[in-house]
């Protein structure tokens, strides 16, 4: 009898083993693994030339609407839960890629243009630690509507604060490797005359006479040149005027029937006149925007005059947040001074981790009962009780 019962100790005791390892392994597995899993699947596109002289492309991630809770909307556990999907997500993008650059479109935080200053620290240092980045990747955050309010509602505190805590002037211009990103605030984009849309404007005409001087435009009216000429890439957060998104038709665009809904300018698009200031300034080759969390591509074609036309892709990039959309996109730029590759990645679905977690769970049970330590104690009982050898 004390055999029998050592036997069915050490049964349940490797039942109970093979247990927890299974359910680790499940936990380990839908919690960090099936993030490399999904992501991996994602590449750079490649190019269809050769870089002139040889140099390297630039490799850009972008992502947009990111949306961090603050005290007021959400509980704990929704905060947490959000912002440890994305804080995986986002880690494992930045190994999996390792990217030149990361651009943040705008919308990093929920309620910026509500919270206080001591919540304001406490966003910027969540915001840190979920997107930090080697010292060999430049990461650039714009800001969006959220982080500092719409036009009617903002303050030169809100401005500054964000300003100073994420070093995002309301205009920029970053030049990497031939390659120039001109990094907009949307809402300064009023056309106006605020202080802030006066400083916007001015840095843009600035920037604007650079790239005439750097293309040998006869328009040219100063001395300051970049290194290397190429059409900019606009970044900004608001998508540049369009009526609505129904010409969008990527399966990830906005749902029917509210892809239908009209845009109104200034709160979900720039208006008219601005997207034309920008588009006759810059004269860009391709932009980036978020705002609507959805996916978009407009082939945009502007005649400023009879024998000018300007012609580039806008990408509206899906929101990076599960409390936004049920599938979460960023995408990946490879980018030469003549031509702008993009891939659009996903990552699980929420529902995909949970019917994975379900299915593994049930295999486990399964195995258990069936291969890991099934024991047939009559025959073992026999085996001892008679002496015999079976």
């Amino acid at each position: 009898m004390c055999v029998i019962m050592r036997k069915l100790r050490q049964h349940f005791s490797n039942f109970f083993l093979r247990l927890f390892f299974g359910l680790v392994f499940i936990y380990v597995y839908c919690e960090y693994l099936i993030y490399y899993v999904t992501q991996a699947q994602c590449a750079w596109s490649s190019l269809s030339k050769e870089p002139i002289d040889g140099v390297e492309p630039v490799y850009a991630l972008v992502i947009a609407d990111t949306h961090l809770l603050g005290s007021r909307n959400g509980d704990w556990l929704d905060k947490w839960r959000r912002e440890w999907q994305m804080h995986r997500a986002f880690q494992t993008a930045i190994t999996l890629h390792r990217p030149d650059v990361v651009f943040v479109l705008g919308d990093l935080f929920d309620e910026g243009k509500w919270c206080s200053e001591k919540e304001f620290n406490d966003y910027v240092e969540r915001y840190n630690k979920m997107f930090h980045v080697p010292e060999s990747i430049a990461m650039y955050s714009i800001v969006g509507n959220h982080d500092i309010g719409y036009h009617y509602r903002i303050t030169p505190h809100l401005v500054n604060r964000f300003e100073s805590g994420l070093k995002s002037p309301p205009v920029e211009l970053v030049s990497i490797r031939g390659n120039h990103f001109i990094l907009i605030n949307s809402m300064a984009m009023e056309g106006d005359g605020c202080s802030l849309c006066s400083r916007a404007v001015a840095e843009i005409d600035r920037i604007s006479n650079i790239l005439k001087c750097s293309s040998g435009s006869s328009l040219c009216k100063g001395k300051t040149k970049l290194q290397r000429y190429s059409r900019p890439i606009i970044m900004q957060h608001y998508p540049l005027y369009r009526e609505s998104d129904s010409m969008c038709t990527e399966p990830d665009a906005a749902p029917l029937p509210e892809r239908n809904e009209m845009f109104e300018e200034r709160w979900d698009c720039l208006s008219k006149e601005s997207t034309e200031y920008l588009v006759e300034s810059l004269h860009p080759r391709a932009a980036f925007g978020g705002h609507t969390h959805h996916s978009c591509v407009v082939r945009h074609s502007f005649v400023p005059t009879s024998n000018h036309k300007i012609e580039f892709v806008e990408y509206t990039v899906p929101s990076f947040s599960w409390r936004n959309r049920l599938d979460p996109k960023y995408y990946l730029l490879t980018i030469t001074p003549d031509e702008v590759k993009v891939s659009k990645c996903g990552m699980p679905r929420e529902w995909t981790m949970q019917i994975t977690a379900i299915l593994m769970i049930i295999a486990l049970l399964v195995y258990l009962k069936y291969f890991g330590c099934s024991v047939n104690t009559s025959s073992q009982s026999y085996k001892y009780l008679s002496g015999k050898k079976v």
